[in-house]
């Protein structure tokens, strides 16, 4: 299927210090291109991939699983480090989880965590039904484009699949029995108004994970989707600040990186 206009993935070459970026469940891209654009344009190189069954219809999601989501942030994960001397993870909501997995199963190979509104559990006493309820019913309501911000929206399906949903809900289970092994530096960035992931899913991770160096920040102006919301511009600066810190004279100034570039999945 050809995808839709705004969920291309984005890629950048710039400097020896890398960002992965990880978009979230249902959504593309285009929940993240602002984020990568920043990274880019302070002469970062930046990889934020399309996931496998996104970007077209929600029923090309339904024969997806979170091996293959996994698996398509693990190759770009690679890649990045065969060419970068530093690489960072980042990811929004399920792809908060993703990055923690690099994370968690990479050690070394990664420099620090970013995430925004991770996500960690399948609430609800649906999803508890999951198991039976998929081979029911197809699919149920959307949790795209969950923003503060008047007008914006997200580009993602308005409809979840469920056999998507039981994977989904499989993958969580197993990263957080591996958030003991994260030990990097860790960015958290949460929204207390958030209707898709409540905060015990951001205090759940905090808990478990083995990082000395965590650095909370607040999004106070901003649903779920924060990275397209009124706090857009804070977590560009604070996860700017934290890659600063960590790996001196990677970000430069605006101006000095090359283009970025766009390809297709």
């Amino acid at each position: 299927m050809p995808l839709l206009t705004g969920a291309e993935p984005f890629r950048h070459e710039g400097g020896e210090t890398a960002v992965l970026l990880c978009h979230g469940f249902t959504g593309s891209p285009q929940s993240m291109r602002p984020w990568a654009e920043h990274f880019a344009e302070r002469g970062l190189t930046v990889s934020l991939p399309l996931l496998p069954g996104h970007g077209t219809l929600w029923e090309d999601l339904r024969v997806t699983g979170w091996q293959d989501w996994y698996a398509e942030v693990d190759r770009e994960l690679r890649l990045l480090r065969d060419r970068s001397a530093r690489v960072f993870v980042a990811g929004l909501s399920m792809g908060g989880a993703l990055a923690l997995r690099l994370a968690a199963l990479h050690g070394d190979a990664v420099s620090g965590v970013m995430v925004v509104n991770p996500a960690n559990k399948v609430h609800g006493v649906a999803a508890h039904a999951l198991p039976v309820l998929r081979h029911l019913v197809p699919a149920t309501k959307g949790i795209a484009s969950d923003i503060a911000k008047p007008v914006t929206r997200e580009l993602g399906y308005d409809r979840v699949p469920l056999h998507a949903a039981h994977s989904l809900r499989s993958f969580f289970r197993l990263v957080d029995r591996e958030l003991p092994q994260v030990t990097q530096p860790l960015l958290l960035m949460r929204s207390p108004q958030d209707h898709v992931v409540p905060p015990a899913d951001s205090a759940r991770i905090l808990s478990r994970v083995s990082s000395a160096d965590v650095t909370e920040v607040l999004l106070e102006q901003s649903y779920h989707v924060a990275t397209l919301d009124h706090d857009a511009e804070l977590i560009f600066r604070e996860s700017t600040a934290f890659i600063g810190r960590l790996a001196p004279g990677a970000v430069r100034e605006p101006g000095l990186g090359k283009e970025g570039t766009t390809a297709g999945g």
